[in-house]
């Protein structure tokens, strides 16, 4: 198992979109394509408090592969993605990170 670190920095004010993006229309859409999320968290204390962070589960690379681009394609999303930017840009950059539980990790 791999897990995919992925941080969102939000535009100043722009969070709230991206959270209920996330609540109404991609979780679904992960769902359909097998996507398995593992925890997302919001900053309280840090660098900034416009970022989400979370963590998906993959098998293996090639699974990230194809179910991402799946996802990626797909018309749902990207209509999703253009209604929810209708009243401008939400995220201002995204990092991604691919890690691997340790032998002691509460997560395998």
């Amino acid at each position: 198992m791999i897990y995919e670190l992925r941080i969102y920095r939000c535009l100043p004010g722009r969070l709230p979109a991206l959270l209920k993006r996330f609540e109404t229309a991609t979780l679904k859409l992960f769902d359909k394509h097998g996507i398995r999320q593992a925890g997302f968290f919001t900053t309280v204390i840090g660098e900034s408090n416009n970022d989400l962070t979370y963590l998906l589960a993959w098998e293996s690379m090639a699974e990230r592969e194809q179910k991402w681009a799946a996802f990626m394609t797909d018309p749902a999303w990207i209509g999703a993605r253009a209604e929810s930017e209708r009243d401008g840009q939400i995220v201002a950059n995204i990092t991604s990170s691919f890690v691997a539980p340790t032998a002691f990790s509460a997560l395998k």
